[in-house]
């Protein structure tokens, strides 16, 4: 018998679901890849490090003995990194976290080695090595990435924000705990280059430009679909600045664009634009789509009021693009203190 192929014309929206779940899946296995492979990486030398503390190895007594390991591990494993300064960073890494709670030992044990030398060399309590950690994972953070959240502090400031959104009220329970933890109430767009005040078509045309980077901003889970995505009701075209589908919250994202503070109007405005996203695109199998207002700046109890009585999932949230003066000359300065320390 020979071999019959079926094939069917897809129409546009098909064929985009498909590359989304396609290009969701590759993105789910290769984070996962990713995640073992470190998990192996830090198990070996979580292990090592315990072996050289349980040897009583230390600095004055055990330098030439870790020299001499060092020359017969490289000649076994050369790809593996065992210089002694490593072996004297993994007993380090071994003696930070040895009596730390299983939460943290996890956190760690995911990320890249040059990572996690980053972090011990920075005093941090232990809920905030947790946090850097799930925050490398979840937006695939560089080693330099993780530097420069590190210089600016950027756990304080997102413990200083609060959540401005009506989730609980709107969402299950389960759900509404995920969305807070995928969603925040600032955003930095820094990666956009931008040194004078943009509109909102351009700072809109910047961030599609900059896809990539912006999801990495937003968090993991993020799919782009669009931006202007066109809805047809009633005879009528409306468009949102910015759609995406989170694999995760299993909900198309919609996020307007504010060049100004805050207004109350623009809260009813998304509400509309959710309720014709579920009315004419969500599947059965999505749950409810969710919305982001981003704003230059907001003011939490007029945020808190405005979304008191609506019925949609909608959060507030600030952005900031340009990086303040007094904080442009600091990063400067340091990057020019470290240069001179470097070649000296």
């Amino acid at each position: 018998m020979n071999d019959i192929t079926l094939s069917r014309e897809f129409n546009p929206n098909e064929y985009a679901e498909l590359l989304r779940q396609a290009v969701a899946v590759i993105e789910s296995s290769r984070l996962k890849m990713a995640k073992q492979l470190n998990t192996v990486v830090m198990s070996s030398y979580w292990e090592i490090g315990k072996l050289l503390h349980d040897c009583k190895l230390d600095s004055k007594h055990g330098d030439s003995v870790i020299k001499r390991l060092s020359v017969d591990l490289k000649s076994k494993y050369p790809d593996m990194g065992l210089s002694p300064r490593n072996l004297w960073d993994m007993k380090k890494f071994y003696l930070r976290y040895c009596e730390s709670d299983t939460k943290l030992r996890q956190a760690v044990a995911v990320l890249p080695w040059s990572h996690n030398l980053l972090l011990m060399s920075y005093d941090l309590f232990p809920e905030d090595v947790v946090f850097y950690a799930n925050e490398v994972v979840a937006k695939g953070w560089s080693r330099d990435m993780l530097r420069n959240a590190l210089k600016s502090e950027y756990h304080l400031s997102i413990q200083a924000a609060e959540k401005n959104n009506n989730f609980s009220a709107t969402l299950p329970e389960q759900q509404a705990e995920y969305a807070n933890e995928v969603f925040r109430s600032s955003y930095n767009l820094g990666f956009i280059d931008a040194i004078e005040p943009l509109k909102e078509l351009e700072l809109e045309r910047r961030l599609v430009q900059k896809i990539t980077t912006f999801i990495m901003e937003l968090g993991s889970g993020f799919s782009f679909i669009g931006n202007q995505h066109t809805l047809t009701f009633n005879g009528k075209e409306y468009r949102v600045d910015l759609l995406f589908f989170h694999r995760r919250l299993r909900s198309m994202v919609a996020i307007e664009l504010k060049i100004g503070e805050f207004k109350p109007e623009y809260v009813g405005k998304m509400n509309f634009y959710l309720s014709l996203l579920d009315k004419l695109e969500k599947t059965p199998d999505e749950n409810p789509s969710i919305g982001i207002i981003l704003c230059a700046e907001k003011d939490h109890l007029e945020v808190e009021l405005a979304l008191q009585d609506v019925n949609k999932p909608i959060a507030v949230a600030e952005y900031q693009y340009l990086l303040p003066k007094k904080k442009l000359q600091e990063l400067v300065a340091n990057e020019m203190r470290k240069s001179i320390e470097e070649v000296q």
